[in-house]
């Protein structure tokens, strides 16, 4: 994606103070180059402003500039998106419900579902990102185990597997976290073959579960943990969740199993932007103006 104008607070409240000015940016957004018909691919239409309507010239087809989005449908004003999007976007603590509810004037429902369309965003940009050259790979938990409950690889919190690149300095790229069923070789093949480019070095701490990536497709480089003899193996990784635990924990204070994704999709898409210093609007922005409508239920299954 092309760099985008960097934005800080002051910025963002005097280029966003209307509903207008809002619509104005999205439709930009949208249609750079002008209208271009969702239906025909037409790039001539009537402009209906009354109804926040454009009409294909060619078929007759009505697009506004939030259909196709996450914004698709909304009866929330774009004002309370664009800011929903720039705290999202710019806090790294990350924005709970509440907050959009009490700040935003929103009901609990509708902060809650804006946050999760805009999570699921986040997920599915980072889908065309692979890690690549040397990579750490390693599972945790995430969540409070039962009382009682065992822990380590035996508990009953929520498995999470980590995939983190790195470049030739050693300093982190990309990072991937997703949910897990179980913790076994399955699940390790089925994270490679989703986010990681084959014939990658994977570094792992030699647990069983990943000799599955010996084969032809990967190589793999499997030391075993040793606090010892490698004091700083597999660091990066180890930071990278533990700031993802701090993060869910801090400012949700523990999440099931159900919405867990969401909230590491979120994690995931800052920590890949970190370096995009005030740009984090534009950009979010334009992942939620690409992503196609998504519904609460589909969230849930997701």
């Amino acid at each position: 994606m092309a760099k985008q104008e960097e934005m800080t607070l002051l910025d963002f409240q005097e280029q966003f103070s209307t509903e207008e000015a809002c619509l104005k940016h999205l439709r930009e957004m949208k249609w750079p180059q002008g209208f271009v018909c969702p239906r025909c691919k037409h790039g001539q239409c009537f402009d209906l402003p009354k109804r926040k309507l454009f009409q294909c010239k060619s078929c007759g087809y009505q697009a506004s500039a939030t259909s196709g989005t996450v914004m698709h449908r909304t009866r929330t004003p774009l004002k309370k998106w664009f800011w929903a999007i720039f705290l999202m976007g710019h806090d790294k603590r990350g924005v709970s419900a509440e907050m959009l509810q009490r700040e935003l004037k929103l009901s609990r429902y509708c902060a809650t579902l804006m946050e999760h369309k805009i999570r699921h965003a986040m997920g599915a940009r980072d889908e065309n990102y692979q890690l690549s050259g040397l990579v750490e790979l390693d599972e945790s938990f995430f969540g409070a185990p039962t009382e009682g409950g065992k822990r380590g690889r035996g508990t009953d919190k929520t498995p999470v597997m980590t995939g983190l690149s790195l470049d030739l300095q050693g300093r982190p790229q990309y990072v991937h976290m997703q949910v897990l069923d179980a913790v076994n070789g399955a699940a390790v093949l089925d994270f490679a073959e989703k986010y990681i480019q084959p014939y990658s070095m994977v570094n792992t701490d030699g647990l069983n579960i990943y000799n599955v990536l010996s084969e032809p497709d990967y190589d793999v480089l499997s030391l075993i943990f040793d606090p010892v003899e490698n004091p700083d193996h597999l660091d990066w990784i180890h930071t990278f969740i533990s700031n993802a635990k701090a993060f869910i924990g801090g400012t949700y204070h523990g999440l099931d199993k159900k919405h867990l994704q969401l909230y590491l999709n979120e994690f995931c898409w800052r920590s890949n932007r970190r370096h995009f210093n005030g740009q984090w609007f534009n950009r979010l922005l334009h992942t939620c103006s690409l992503r196609p409508p998504v519904t609460y239920h589909q969230l849930v299954r997701s």
